[in-house]
């Protein structure tokens, strides 16, 4: 049963790598970001509500608490996809990916700013390498030289903090609920929220557009099936393991733009992403090691 679990977290990280590549291809083929963003989240929420009427049981709908906390969730993966997708029109997949890997340094920023867990020399190190690496991933010192601009990479690491958001709405969500309610809510929150400063005009047209096709596997896999898979597969996977396997997914985001959108890195973009992937998932794994048990969404690192 764990390797199945683990099989399915694989899986899960697997489709959102892939779903950065499919919004890039959408974006290349003139939608809007917003627009994008908008579909991935609506489509998700058709998916958890399939879920949410096959397991209603301990839901937690009628708690105010749930609702609150869970609208916070929407918050911020509303965040995440469009600050996400903003970041790869403005400059890469893969330099949008592994920005927004960094999740995990603000989550422990955050931490440390709220006095609910204590900074220590071996984090703070952590934490420089990886704004190193990511000052070589953009080559901020000489933004644009390589594609990317700054705004792709503010957007980038906005995704990352907004992902910070949803992980601490969904952990203070989860006692009152189901994992199925709270995705419920926050995706109908994302696309509440989407609706307002994606292209009204882009939104109608998808419906009828041949790109028809690609917003669908985007929404299933960038925000209903990969859910579930994660949620699913964290019940039986040490966090340990799904912090290192969570790395399939910028590794993925990656390989595709390579691949398929004909992206490129240069030498020290890779040294920076290397930096960045090994010292977030080094940092996932000893945390961890060192704290018992939690939600499985307190242990996310990727979109």
């Amino acid at each position: 049963m764990a390797g199945v679990s683990t099989a399915f977290v694989v899986l899960a990280a697997l489709c959102w790598g892939i779903s950065g590549g499919i919004g890039g291809i959408l974006m290349s083929d003139g939608w809007d970001p917003f627009v994008v963003s908008f579909y991935r989240g609506a489509i998700g929420l058709l998916f958890v509500l399939v879920w949410l009427a096959l397991r209603p049981h301990y839901s937690g709908l009628a708690s105010g608490r749930l609702w609150f906390w869970s609208a916070i969730a929407g918050l911020g993966v509303a965040g995440n996809f469009a600050f996400y997708f903003v970041s790869i029109a403005e400059g890469s997949v893969a330099v949008a990916a592994t920005l927004m890997y960094c999740a995990p340094v603000f989550v422990y920023l955050v931490s440390f700013a709220l006095k609910l867990e204590s900074p220590s020399p071996m984090k703070w190190a952590a934490i420089a390498v990886v704004m190193l690496g990511i000052v070589l991933l953009t080559q901020i010192y000489d933004i644009g030289s390589v594609g990317v601009t700054a705004m792709g990479v503010g957007a980038g690491l906005l995704a990352g903090l907004s992902y910070t958001i949803f992980i601490f709405g969904f952990k203070y969500a989860a006692p009152h609920g189901s994992p199925q309610a709270i995705l419920v809510i926050a995706f109908a929150t994302l696309a509440t929220i989407l609706i307002w400063p994606g292209n009204v005009d882009q939104i109608v047209a998808a419906l009828n557009t041949p790109d028809w096709p690609l917003f669908a596997v985007l929404g299933v896999l960038g925000a209903g099936l990969s859910f579930f898979l994660y949620i699913v597969g964290l019940n039986h996977t040490a966090p340990s393991v799904a912090s290192i396997v969570a790395m399939v997914e910028p590794v993925t985001a990656s390989l595709f733009s390579v691949v398929v959108l004909d992206e490129s890195l240069v030498g020290p973009q890779i040294i920076g992403m290397g930096l960045i992937l090994v010292t977030v998932t080094a940092l996932g794994v000893y945390s961890n090691a060192r704290q018992p048990p939690q939600h499985p969404p307190s242990d996310v690192t990727t979109n």
